[in-house]
């Protein structure tokens, strides 16, 4: 359970790691491609590790999500690349048929919106079939 956590906390030092390099590089956008490409891979790789630090954090403060659970990258609507990622919840077969989770940003007068939709694709562009009966419980989000 330590090597799991040590693990999850590594993963989440080099995502925000990624973060900082991105904009440090980020004249050349060399830095967002590498950024989006690592953000992907990362997920990929420690999704269970990082699904498990999830649902332990929440179950230590008795705020464990309810149903099967699943860790998957952030798209963002617009900018079309990966920028985190997020922790869906519902019934095991409408979890395991989502991909990602696409994020859409607003502004309304002083206020801004931010919304997270489930969905069954893994790219943002176009309109993204949405995957029902699937919330988001928990978002790991890298600043741009």
């Amino acid at each position: 359970m330590r090597a799991k956590r040590l693990i999850t906390i590594l993963l989440i030092a080099c995502l925000a790691g990624a973060g900082l390099a991105a904009v440090a590089a980020h004249a050349i956008e060399l830095g967002d491609i590498l950024k989006v490409a690592g953000v992907a891979f990362l997920v990929s790789q420690y999704d269970d590790e990082i699904d498990s630090f999830i649902t332990s954090g929440l179950g230590e403060r008795e705020a464990a999500a309810q149903g099967a659970t699943k860790v998957v990258p952030i798209l963002s609507l617009g900018r079309g690349g990966y920028i985190g990622a997020a922790q869906v919840v519902g019934n095991p077969e409408n979890v395991q048929r989502v991909k990602a989770v696409v994020q859409v940003e607003g502004r309304f007068g002083s206020g801004r919106a931010q919304i997270l939709v489930p969905v069954t694709t893994d790219q943002a562009s176009g309109s993204p079939d949405r995957a029902k009966g699937v919330g988001v419980s928990a978002v790991i989000e890298l600043k741009v």
